[in-house]
């Protein structure tokens, strides 16, 4: 590992480190909370009556992307939970990093074609959109804590390697 990519590692630890001590963090926590308890009381208000008025393939559809919707948030809120309780002396790093290896953020894809799911509540695709993105950036600062750059932020090789190895095949260097 370079000198290059040991700094970009430590920055990316220290930012993400910044961002959860910061401002920024207790606004993203409360959007997080909030969306818990909007989504709550949609599922359970306005979702339970709209669910009743779908055709069976949709209702089942309802049925397994609320429970998704669901699960998403409290794993989301779980790590917010932790990453709070850090913050404010309430858990110790070490404690946190036993913690969050209970907590799972792998996105959880739906199995809904595009057009069923396009059958369902506008407010129930919204709130699944909306969690999805939540859940993204949550994934983002784990990973900087964490020193890891995620998949998508991983400078590529070189791209004139391939080139390279054509010119070295050619030529019989090495």
């Amino acid at each position: 590992m370079t000198d290059t990519n040991v700094k970009s590692e430590v920055e990316a630890v220290s930012f993400g480190a910044r961002l959860v001590g910061s401002a920024g963090f207790g606004s993203l926590f409360r959007e997080g909370m909030g969306l818990v308890e909007e989504t709550a009381a949609y599922l359970d208000g306005d979702g339970r009556s709209e669910s009743r008025e779908l055709g069976r393939p949709e209702s089942i559809a309802y049925a397994t992307e609320s429970m998704r919707l669901t699960t998403r948030l409290m794993q989301i809120a779980s790590w917010l939970l932790v990453q709070r309780a850090v913050n404010e002396g309430e858990m110790s790093a070490s404690e946190a990093r036993d913690e969050k290896q209970k907590v799972k953020l792998t996105p959880i894809s739906s199995t809904l074609s595009h057009d069923v799911f396009g059958r369902l509540p506008e407010r129930l695709q919204e709130l699944v959109g909306r969690t999805a993105r939540l859940q993204e950036r949550v994934q983002v600062l784990d990973a900087q804590l964490d020193g890891r750059v995620p998949e998508e932020d991983r400078p590529a090789g070189n791209p004139l390697e391939g080139q390279m190895a054509l010119l070295r095949q050619a030529f019989g260097g090495r």
